[in-house]
């Protein structure tokens, strides 16, 4: 029995050392990590909490004394009076430096908690810009923002409760000693309770450890529902989908709050008998330490501290199992924050280390398939307790597509609904990374070129761009932080923007709201397009980003695009096909393959479904 313990505490141990060579190999950062340079802090922490725990101990023991004091000096030792003033003068002054304690370790807190609760939170967003966009298709929205923004705060606060946990057990322990050392028989009646109440704690504590988990899983759905309910309120109005959603919350809320509930009752029965179990053991204490003072077998003074301290060791327990409670949230928030950090979990971005420089333009694709991939709940995960995915690969989207885009000409992708536009742009921008096949610009491939060299030459304005809740100035500048007002005149006069803008009374420092909502969905378009007509880089994508333009702008900012032949490569994708009239080339897709490619006139002339495609479109 002992060796099967013994290798099992051997194995536990290899799997902490594993884990830790494996955090270290892929620079996982830990909690330490975060700490370790604020030493100064955390020892001063310690060092006062200790010296707070000895002004207790003290207080106890002095005032019991002058409490015993006073008893024996209204029986007639009056010279006693003077001996309970000085020790209560002692306790008073204690209690004011405790006070000061107390502070200071508040001042302490507050300093430390800033500084690494910061650095935890700048680490985790700039984290979030890493990772791949399956990580983001994968995940929920609520699984980033409960890491990012909450769960540092919660770490650090649980973290410093555990210093006061361990103060307080270390206080109640050192009573429940002097208990002992005051009469052994009631020490024996406290320690019998304390283990059986210990017991109910161990017993709690792992119902607790299980529901906590799932708990959070479900706190994550509804922090993604609102959010995404928030985002997305005009669709919601216009669909007429504020009962079905409303139903969704309910649900939701309902399913996290019942089970919340359960869990808090549960907890609460565990408690109530665990308190009923100190209550007990404290009584029959209580009663066997008047008999001892009956029969001489004991002080008054022993009596009063073991009567104000009956429960020190049951509170001992207490104060363990809130620190078991807390070493649990620790591991639970530790690992939702530092999983983030984890390339197997949360995958990001892969770069190269070649630099791209004096960038012509030039993009080919050889051999390329992708296919996007979905995600699947496990059974676990349907039974509402575990925490395990699984991935499948789905259909590819585009199949040994391979074409060659020249430097500093204007192409277009054209195609029905699915047939890979949006897909080939964003592998083109490395958004997604192929299954197979390779992408090169100037003939380097993208997988071995760094992230600086790859993003700041290429510039990809979406459908529905995202604007942020800044000014338009900021907005813009977003894009090129060094900008003049000229070069700034010029991209919104470019993007067709000056006549509004000049209808707002703050003109470019105007603030647009979150996502851009005070903007229609034209205006988030054209202001999308002057930031990349701002950045001027060798390379600018365009998808469907003029879909939400009326014509005459449309003409507008397809004669800025023009203008632009000759220095730029610019690739369309557009879903109006008079707009691409006067590109270089026109790539046809169906079902992910280019099944055709040449001029507007030459595919119109030559190519039935491009015709029949464009006359639809004029009909």
């Amino acid at each position: 029995m002992g060796s099967k313990t013994e290798e099992k505490k051997k194995l536990t141990r290899k799997e902490k050392k594993e884990r830790k060579a494996y955090r270290k190999a892929n620079n996982i950062p830990s909690l330490w990590d975060y700490m370790k340079g604020h030493k100064l802090y955390i020892f001063g922490y310690i060092a006062i909490t200790i010296l707070t725990i000895v002004f207790n101990v003290l207080t106890t023991v002095l005032f019991a004394d002058g409490i015993a004091d006073i008893t024996e000096a209204v029986a007639g030792q009056r010279e006693l009076y003077r001996s309970a003033i000085i020790k209560f003068i002692i306790v008073a002054i204690i209690l004011l430096l405790c006070r000061v304690c107390y502070g200071l370790q508040n001042t302490i807190y507050h300093k430390f908690s800033t500084k690494v609760v910061s650095k935890m939170n700048n680490d985790l967003a700039y984290q979030a810009f890493k990772f791949s966009a399956s990580t983001y298709a994968n995940n929920s929205t609520g699984t980033f923002v409960q890491r990012i923004v909450n769960d540092p705060n919660r770490l650090i606060g649980k973290l410093v409760m555990v210093v006061d946990y361990i103060s307080n057990m270390i206080y109640f322990l050192v009573i429940g000693i002097y208990i002992y050392v005051l009469s052994w028989v009631v020490g024996l009646i406290l320690t019998a309770g304390m283990i059986i109440a210990f017991i109910i704690e161990r017993i709690r504590l792992k119902i607790r450890k299980k529901n906590v988990k799932i708990s959070n899983k479900k706190f994550d759905k509804i922090n993604s529902l609102t959010t995404e309910i928030v985002k997305s309120e005009r669709d919601i109005k216009s669909l007429g989908l504020e009962e079905k959603l409303k139903v969704t919350t309910e649900q939701y809320y309902d399913d996290y709050n019942n089970f919340s509930c359960k869990h808090n009752i549960q907890q609460m029965l565990f408690g109530q008998a665990r308190n009923m179990i100190n209550t007990i053991f404290a009584m029959t204490a209580l009663f066997i330490s008047i008999i001892l003072l009956e029969r001489a077998l004991l002080i008054f003074s022993s009596f009063m501290i073991i009567y104000s301290n009956r429960h020190a060791l049951s509170n001992f327990v207490l104060e363990l199992s809130l620190l078991l409670d807390i070493k649990n949230d620790i591991e639970v928030f530790g690992n939702r924050i530092f999983e983030l950090f984890d390339n197997k979990t949360f995958p990001v971005e892969k770069f190269g280390n070649k630099e791209l420089k004096n960038v012509q333009g030039k993009i080919e694709f050889k051999d390329v398939s992708y296919g996007y991939i979905d995600k699947l709940r496990s059974k676990d995960d349907l039974n509402k307790e575990g925490d395990e995915s699984e991935t499948v690969k789905g259909g590819n989207v585009v199949e040994n597509l391979s074409f060659e885009i020249k430097p500093h000409t204007t192409v277009a992708f054209v195609g029905k609904s699915g047939s890979g536009k949006s897909t080939i742009l964003s592998l083109m921008s490395k958004m997604y990374e192929v299954d197979s096949g390779e992408i090169t610009i100037d003939d380097i491939n993208i997988n071995d070129l760094t992230k600086d060299s790859l993003r700041t030459n290429i510039s990809l304005v979406n459908q529905f761009p995202y604007i942020f809740d800044m000014s338009i100035r900021e907005n813009l500048l977003m894009a090129k932080g060094d900008a003049s007002e000229e070069e700034l005149e010029n991209a919104i006069e470019k993007s067709y923007l000056k006549e509004f803008i000049s209808t707002l009374p703050n003109g470019l420092d105007t603030v647009v709201g979150e996502s851009g909502i005070k903007l229609s969905g034209g205006q988030r378009q054209r202001l999308a397009i002057a930031r990349a007509f701002l950045r001027r880089t060798p390379i600018i994508i365009f998808d469907e980003s003029t879909s939400s333009l009326d014509n005459f702008a449309q003409e507008h900012i397809k004669e800025s695009i023009d203008s632009l032949k000759g220095t730029s490569t610019i690739v369309i994708v557009a879903h109006r096909l008079s707009t691409i009239k006067n590109v270089d080339k026109i790539f046809f897709l169906d079902g992910g393959k280019i099944v055709d490619d040449g001029t507007f006139d030459d595919l119109f002339e030559n190519n039935e479904k491009f015709h029949n495609m464009f006359l639809a479109e004029n009909i």
